[in-house]
């Protein structure tokens, strides 16, 4: 279980991304790229923020331009 663990909505997300679009955020989703997250009985959908920094150090560890193995 998350202790305290804050929840992220879409535009919090956008925002931390800087300049990723709405519509290609619902793209990654489409495809499987996105960061792992649910939907709320109100259709919104909410990321743990755990989830999303570890989203973001994977695409760290594939992006060839950083040095790492892809």
């Amino acid at each position: 279980m998350r202790k305290r663990d804050e929840l992220m909505s879409v535009p919090d997300i956008l925002a931390e991304l800087g300049g990723v679009s709405l519509r290609t955020f619902y793209r990654w989703r489409e495809i499987g790229k996105a960061p792992v997250g649910f939907k709320l009985p109100n259709g919104e959908i909410r990321v743990y923020r755990s989830d999303f920094d570890a989203w973001l150090e994977s695409l760290r560890e594939t992006d060839p331009r950083n040095g790492r193995a892809a």
